[in-house]
């Protein structure tokens, strides 16, 4: 029989005439998890595809040890900003597959938080590929959603897509 001490003591909340029970921490952070997809006879990756701007990713994924490429380099050497690489494997942490599936990215055009952005849809979008489960955890945690915000054209007479040339009253 364990011993009463090494449990910690759930926090009691009383509203009114009801009482409610807060859980540790712990066990409200958990995120969802889910079997290590296998592979068909004759396929070696799982494929997706993410745009951001102008970014477009290209991501194949396969079980194996939670190893990031990024254009043949590190997750962390491609990627300088926190913010960046926090996107990036945003969709692994959410279905906690993080240390259990292999991801290369080929990523290019845009920017470093455009190019983040793509990875982000295609690591998504290949996860739910091969985990079918798993779609609709990533669709609430709304990573399955492409951001369509893109730049405005420029117009003619102005001098870019909204702003114009200066005024000159004669």
């Amino acid at each position: 029989m364990a011993p009463e001490s090494d449990k910690k003591p759930a926090a009691e909340i009383t509203l009114g005439d009801t009482t409610q029970i807060d859980k540790p921490k712990e066990e409200t952070e958990a995120k969802a998890s889910f079997s290590i997809p296998t592979l068909d006879e004759g396929v070696h990756y799982i494929f997706g595809t993410g745009r951001r701007k102008k970014a477009v990713a290209r991501v194949r994924i396969r079980p194996g040890t939670g190893k990031i490429l990024v254009n043949k380099r590190d997750l962390e050497v491609f990627f300088v900003h926190e913010k960046d690489r926090t996107a990036a494997i945003s969709p692994l942490k959410t279905t906690g597959m993080t240390g259990s599936l292999d991801v290369w990215v080929n990523v290019r055009g845009g920017g470093s938080t455009g190019q983040a952005d793509a990875v982000k849809l295609g690591l998504a979008r290949a996860i739910a590929k091969a985990i079918p489960d798993a779609e609709h955890t990533l669709r609430d945690s709304n990573l399955m959603t492409r951001d369509a915000r893109i730049k405005e054209r420029k117009k003619y007479g102005q001098r870019g897509a909204r702003r114009r040339f200066q005024f000159s009253k004669r």
